[in-house]
């Protein structure tokens, strides 16, 4: 418990998370620039703020260490150098390359400001309005004039999940699937090089973010200390699963991979929004996963002699049973499983429960069909205000990097 990373479980008390506090990049959106963002609605950020903030305040309530992104990432990058190559890599990976004038104007812009500055200023997306360039370039020119960016914003951010994720004692640093988001992950690639908590403290790094396949932290779930589920998904390719597994059989004490395959579309886009541990032997899980006999494909990835083995089932119940060690298993549906309400709940992250103890989660208010029926089977719930927060298509586990919990 003394590492600064230590994930065994998805129930253990929560201890330590990362958060970050939406910021001037979702008022960076407008309606024609939501599908390239990654973004269906655009949240009010003054509420958005606000639910952010009952939502950090409740973690702290009960006795978890918030620590924020953004200010993991400032602290990081205070030494000039550090900051120079940063700035460099982050624009190298936005497109901007070369020595023209708008590049040399971005480091000269971006390296002015403050390490807290310059954090907000790159998530937030910088303007053209922002720079003025004295001699356009034919690839200045060939851009789309109307389009406000030179820098685009990162909107996702608060879904701080997915860019990197903690199994075990080590993390993975994640190469995202939509060029969107895959920015993001270079932001906690260089908190674990530079930052005073992490930089000497030798945390494996079970994938990085340059290794080919797609991979994100709302498709990993610690079951146990030695069991991952892992999702096959719009994500997350098997590719990187192989890749991952092989890693931590050989250099971890993780013995089996879940490799849980669920539909590949935008409402189901994670593992975590269809199916989360709640206590030692209850789940969510969104009923429309599974076929008409209740099944899903599942992929039992272990160590063997020659390699990896790899076993397909298909029964969720007997599969949970089997390598959790359980006698009996509470599957509780989203939204109850009505026809209508299971989608509705479902589409607002009515599975995307964030457990701080086992059998204690915390959930959005307005999936109060779910609540309900999380109440009924003695799991005690703690709702926050989700009115724009949901916009962005993400619940509490979403919104919260696991980074320190409590052994089971």
């Amino acid at each position: 418990m003394n590492d600064p990373i230590h994930v065994y479980s998805e129930i253990g008390r929560l201890k330590t998370v990362m958060l970050h506090r939406p910021g001037k990049e979702l008022e960076n959106l407008a309606p024609d620039l939501l599908e390239r963002m990654l973004i269906d609605e655009i949240p009010y950020l003054k509420i958005a703020d606000e639910e952010h903030d009952q939502f950090a305040h409740l973690l702290e309530e009960h006795g978890v260490k918030v620590l924020y992104l953004e200010k993991l990432l400032a602290d990081s990058l205070k030494d000039k150098n550090v900051r120079t190559k940063f700035v460099k890599q982050l624009l190298a990976e936005s497109g901007i390359v070369g020595e023209d004038e708008l590049y040399q104007e971005l480091v000269e812009f971006l390296m002015s400001l403050s390490p807290s500055e310059m954090v907000a200023q790159i998530i937030a997306g910088v303007r053209k309005d922002q720079i003025k360039l004295q001699h356009l370039s034919l690839a200045d020119l060939a851009e789309d004039p109307i389009y406000p960016f030179y820098l685009d914003p990162m909107p996702n951010v608060y879904f701080t999940r997915d860019q990197q994720a903690a199994i075990g004692n080590g993390m993975t640093i994640n190469r995202m699937t939509c060029r969107a988001r895959r920015r993001e992950s270079l932001f906690m690639e260089t908190i674990l090089l530079h930052h005073p908590l992490y930089k000497d403290a030798k945390i494996p790094i079970w994938r990085d973010r340059y290794q080919h396949g797609r991979l994100e932290g709302g498709d990993e779930l610690v079951l146990s200390q030695d069991v991952l589920a892992i999702g096959i998904s719009q994500r997350t390719s098997a590719t990187a699963i192989t890749q991952l597994a092989q890693k931590l059989f050989r250099d971890s004490k993780f013995k089996t991979v879940l490799a849980i395959k669920i539909p590949h579309n935008h409402a189901m886009m994670h593992l975590d929004t269809v199916f989360t541990m709640i206590n030692y032997d209850q789940f969510t899980v969104h009923p429309f996963i599974l076929d008409q006999d209740h099944n899903i494909d599942i992929y039992v990835l272990k160590a063997g002699t020659n390699g990896l083995t790899i076993t397909h089932e298909t029964n969720l119940t007997q599969v949970l049973k089997k390598y959790l060690h359980l006698s009996e298993l509470d599957l509780i549906p989203t939204g109850g499983a009505d026809p209508v309400a299971a989608p509705r709940e479902q589409w607002n992250d009515g599975s995307n429960t964030l457990a701080i103890a086992p059998g204690e989660v915390i959930t959005y208010d307005r999936n109060y069909v779910s609540n309900d029926l999380l109440r009924q089977h003695g799991i005690k719930v703690h709702e926050i205000r989700s009115s724009e927060l949901s916009r962005g298509r993400g619940g509490p586990r979403c919104m919260s990097c696991s980074l320190v919990r409590e052994d089971l």
